[in-house]
């Protein structure tokens, strides 16, 4: 049994989008939310496999309630679920995590699959997106290349090293200087590629390929 959290301000959509799913097997409608602060909170507590979640609400947005819900090492996986195509909204809602983006307007025999395909752990898009999604793709990868090129030959070599498992001091003997200069070149690298942590780097540098 797939378990879902609906978070959207209107209440009648809420309703409507909680029947539709009700109707197909295998997937429940475990909690409902009409704000960012209370979906935050019921993720906590209901620990949903999936989270369908409006772009558009009053207050608290929906992509600054992706950004906390990440930030809150929330697990689960969130799909943004809004009237709009913007490529900003698709590139924001990409770049803070989401795990797919669905229009409201999608008929529920793509829409059910949809759900299904990305509590199973595929992103999924609505196919109005497909030049949309393609051009916010495009920009997440130049944001990649830019963030990379602004680190100096020093840095790339100690991101490497951090990616390795190296301590700082294990980086300055390695490089041969000293541990304070490694402090102040992770300090620098980590604010260049907007990371809070060493481990944050060390899976930035596998991810995007830094490590040869």
């Amino acid at each position: 049994m797939i378990n879902i959290l609906l978070v959207d301000d209107h209440p009648l959509l809420r309703q409507g989008v909680a029947q539709l799913i009700e109707m197909e097997e295998g997937l429940r409608v475990i909690g409902e939310a009409g704000s960012g602060p209370e979906a935050i909170a019921k993720a906590h507590d209901l620990s949903p496999d999936m989270i369908l979640l409006d772009l558009y609400m009053k207050g608290m947005s929906g992509i600054e309630t992706l950004t906390e819900m990440r930030r809150q090492k929330i697990e689960s996986r969130i799909v943004v679920f809004t009237v709009s195509d913007n490529q900003e909204d698709v590139s924001a809602a990409l770049r803070e995590g989401a795990d797919g983006y669905l229009l409201k307007d999608s008929e529920p025999e793509d829409l059910l699959p949809a759900i299904r395909k990305a509590a199973m752990g595929e992103q999924v898009f609505s196919p109005q997106l497909t030049k949309v999604l393609a051009m916010a793709l495009s920009e997440r990868q130049q944001v990649k290349r830019d963030l990379k090129a602004a680190l100096t030959n020093r840095e790339l070599e100690i991101l490497k090293l951090i990616a390795k498992g190296f301590t700082n001091k294990q980086i300055g003997s390695q490089l041969n200087i000293t541990e304070a200069t490694v402090k102040v070149h992770v300090k620098n690298l980590l604010k260049k590629l907007l990371l809070k942590s060493r481990l944050e780097a060390a899976l930035w540098a596998v991810k995007h390929k830094v490590i040869v």
